[in-house]
């Protein structure tokens, strides 16, 4: 009896080869990592722990010696976790990657390879046309680690660096209320003392952590945004009822009167809008604390003045003024670690997807903080801000 015929002939039958899709191949990176110069400025863009997590991946991470320092990192920690250190700038700067919490100086953008790729903040309200002409005639491709979205479209550096200077302003107005010039008041639920009254002006994430702070230090809070979607949302993520009001001059100028502290937290387009006038700020109490994290962009107080950290504060009116710009640099080791935790995710995938062009191809996000792309200018804000010429970046890329 014959047997039934196969559907499949003998040499379908036999093992075929296994057909895998092609992986992108993985990029070697060559990280440099400079000493950080400008003034009062000890934060770093890794930590030994993420340096270690890249070198573990086959990448390399040169350092300027004593960059970490100011935050506590020692020359050994980065050794140890398989960095390469060196005393020279110009070798730093000469590496493919450069990573710097501060925009380069013209002097330092001068040491950098052309083609080379820079990551750092952009701070666009401080720079001058200049620094642009200069990375594209060098042809580096820029991004600014405040514009980087995440996949739910927020902007992680800024949300971080906003949580430190959120939480920091109630903890530096509790210190100058101990000093001389202070009123003596002390935050904390003390059993038969008035709580400290804290106004705070804008509901986003620096005065969402603010009041975070000064309710669990026992204080009564007032919280003043003219978005009543925002008020809504402190409301929830911080689980209680709390008073929130619009900005309106005469609930304001009220509050302003009776509190012990003043944090000011609104940020505009351009510029932080003058929130608070001089009679508000005459008609204060006297050894009253206003903190402006706002002064970077302008400040939301009519007499805000920048100060440093080394003089950070002055009195007027007989208020002290505290409005230093760079409020996380107060707190350096854990601005690092906070930086460190969202650059080194990213440099891992770039290394994954074989390079910087291809992460970029592939992640939206990473491409929205791209504001220079081999020397062309890709940021239409930059463009409009100097009056340069601006590409689309979805135009160079693909």
């Amino acid at each position: 009896m014959s047997q039934p015929s196969s559907p499949f002939s003998k040499q379908q039958l036999l093992p075929q080869e296994e057909k895998l899709e092609v992986l992108r191949q993985k990029g070697e990176l060559f990280i440099g990592i400079p000493k950080e110069s400008q003034y009062q400025e000890k934060r770093i863009c890794l930590t030994p722990d993420a340096v270690g997590a890249i070198t573990a991946h086959g990448h390399r991470v040169l350092i300027e010696s004593g960059a970490g320092e100011g935050a506590g990192f020692a020359d050994l920690d980065y050794t140890n976790a398989g960095a390469e250190i060196t005393r020279d700038a110009k070798k730093v700067f000469g590496c493919p990657i450069l990573l710097k919490v501060e925009p380069p100086t013209l002097r330092e953008i001068e040491m950098i390879n052309p083609q080379s790729t820079l990551i750092s903040a952009l701070q666009i309200k401080m720079q001058n046309k200049e620094y642009f002409e200069t990375l594209a005639r060098k042809r580096i491709t820029a991004i600014a680690f405040e514009y980087i979205r995440d996949e739910e479209g927020a902007y992680p550096a800024v949300r971080s660096l906003s949580e430190i200077a959120g939480i920091s302003s109630v903890l530096i107005a509790s210190e100058i209320m101990a000093t001389e010039q202070g009123n003596g008041l002390m935050f904390g639920s003390i059993s038969g003392v008035p709580p400290v009254e804290v106004v705070i002006l804008g509901a986003g994430t620096v005065g969402e952590f603010a009041a975070r702070s000064a309710l669990g230090l026992g204080a009564n809070v007032k919280i003043f945004d003219n978005s009543i979607t925002k008020l809504r949302k402190i409301q929830a993520h911080l689980g209680r009822t709390l008073y929130t009001s619009t900005l309106q001059p005469k609930n304001l100028s009220k509050a302003l009167r009776r509190c012990d502290v003043a944090i000011g937290a609104v940020r505009g387009k351009d510029r932080a809008p003058v929130l608070v006038d001089q009679t508000m700020v005459e008609n204060m109490k006297n050894g009253a604390v206003i903190i402006d994290v706002s002064i970077d962009m302008g400040g939301c107080f009519e007499t805000s003045e920048i100060t440093s950290h080394s003089k950070p504060t002055y009195t007027k009116f007989g208020v002290i003024h505290y409005a230093v710009p760079n409020i996380p640099a107060r707190y350096p080791k854990t601005a690092s670690v906070s930086i460190s935790n969202i650059f080194t995710p990213y440099l891992l995938k770039i290394g994954d997807d074989g390079g910087l062009e291809n992460a970029l191809r592939y992640d939206k996000g990473l491409r929205n903080g791209l504001y220079m792309y081999h020397g062309i200018l890709s940021n239409a804000t930059v463009g409009e801000w100097f009056g340069m010429k601006s590409s689309d970046i979805n135009f160079l890329i693909f």
